[in-house]
């Protein structure tokens, strides 16, 4: 704790106490409210790996099987195997993501988790539930409602030696904290001229929701993803989200990972034996010879329900999940371009200055003369996401969009 207390004045003297007076303490509970609401609405559900959906009862009837599409991840639509005879073990996202921060912990004692609601309740989505009784309250850091402060003491620790995890109750809290996580978490390697190293993870839900609200249902990459010294990523699996999150714990440079709040139910078989993830690679979700679909996150089901569609329709396209959004893997993306010659990219992020944008700057940057087409970017729209359900839908890409912009692509 002291190495942690050694470093707060590091990273937040540039910071103003003033913002701490202006949060109320009701603050916790509404949204700590928000945060579990999943789990109080309608019914809970689960979205397995081979695209099938399961319901259990939660209170009042919903329409929870309306919020995550299927999953198709191979070229052709096989029958359903049962998961019981594959090696390994079958874990939700949230779990996987919980499994490789404690198998990170128990690896190195460095590692710290801080952020609201971390400790012994557990986190808003239960990522670090039963660490603080495992680890002690000195390694789970439960922190007063204020990102500016605890996101410059994870950075201040972390120029000590420490390798703090962050996490934000819900990604658009962070915002309070972008001082911090622009000015001092992106920059202090550089401008220390290479003395401080900041091995910070900060991480959190975000992403629109299930009838969330505006405030609650924000896309930061186009945030983020223009300050220097900072790496992103986005997990869309329980695979690759345990993946990601111990390559992201064990690298040396400060890395963002965005989870999607309607993902952590999704379920799949991820191997006993550790593994662990490149930063900085894409992943192909199906191979395919007639467009190059570049995607992440949720769209990535929306995607694959699109692609049986389009199968359906005669067309055979490439699905990527890019899932390093800073930097892009251009090598996957080059072969990927060079071989259909065609570029759909389908992204929940803001149209207006968001991934999209930057994907389709660097692909004509570097791969024009193989383009045989304009690159297509379907985005979500440049308004506040609406808190009724069905505006809420008419705000993201929806699988019959992608449809429609292949067809015109390979027209």
């Amino acid at each position: 704790m002291a190495a942690i207390i050694q470093g707060i004045g590091a990273a937040t003297a540039l910071t103003s106490a003033n913002s701490l007076d202006t949060k109320k303490s009701f603050f916790s509970n509404s949204r700590r409210s928000l945060s579990v609401g999943a789990e109080r609405k309608g019914r809970t559900f689960v979205v397995r790996s081979d695209g099938r959906l399961s319901y259990g009862l939660n209170g009042r009837g919903g329409r929870a099987e309306q919020l995550i599409t299927n999953a198709v991840a191979a070229k052709e639509d096989t029958a359903a195997a049962s998961t019981s005879s594959k090696p390994g073990h079958e874990l939700l996202l949230f779990e996987a993501l919980r499994e490789g921060l404690e198998e990170e912990m128990d690896r190195d004692p460095a590692v710290c988790v801080m952020g609201e609601d971390v400790g012994h309740y557990g986190g808003s989505y239960k990522v670090t539930k039963g660490l603080a009784p495992k680890y002690g309250d000195l390694r789970v850091l439960d922190t007063p409602i204020a990102e500016n402060s605890f996101t410059g003491m994870g950075i201040g620790a972390a120029m000590t030696g420490l390798r703090p995890v962050i996490e934000g109750m819900n990604m658009g809290f962070l915002l309070l904290a972008f001082n911090q996580i622009s000015n001092n978490c992106g920059m202090l390697h550089y401008t220390s001229g290479g003395q401080f190293k900041i091995p910070v993870v900060i991480r959190g839900p975000g992403g629109v929701g299930r009838q969330l609200g505006a405030e609650h249902s924000q896309r930061l990459e186009s945030y983020f993803q223009s300050i220097p010294g900072i790496q992103m990523v986005a997990c869309s699996t329980p695979y690759n989200a345990k993946g990601l999150m111990k390559a992201a714990i064990r690298s040396d440079n400060p890395v963002i990972l965005f989870e999607h709040v309607l993902l952590y139910n999704l379920k799949e078989r991820i191997p006993d034996e550790e593994y662990v993830l490149n930063l900085e690679e894409a992943e192909m979700v199906r191979p395919g010879e007639h467009v190059t679909i570049l995607t992440y996150s949720r769209m990535r089901y929306h995607v694959m329900q699109a692609a049986k569609t389009l199968v359906n329709k005669g067309y055979d396209p490439e699905v990527i999940d890019i899932r390093s959004l800073k930097p892009f893997d251009l090598h996957t993306i080059g072969n990927s371009v060079k071989k259909t010659h065609r570029v759909l990219i389908v992204e929940e992020c803001m149209r207006t200055g968001g991934i999209g944008a930057s994907l389709t700057a660097a692909i004509t940057e570097n791969f024009h003369d193989y383009l045989d087409a304009p690159i297509i970017c379907l985005s979500s729209q440049d308004v506040p996401t609406p808190y009724a359900g069905t505006l809420e839908n008419w705000t993201v890409v929806q699988p019959a969009q992608i449809v429609t912009a292949v067809e015109q692509l390979c027209q």
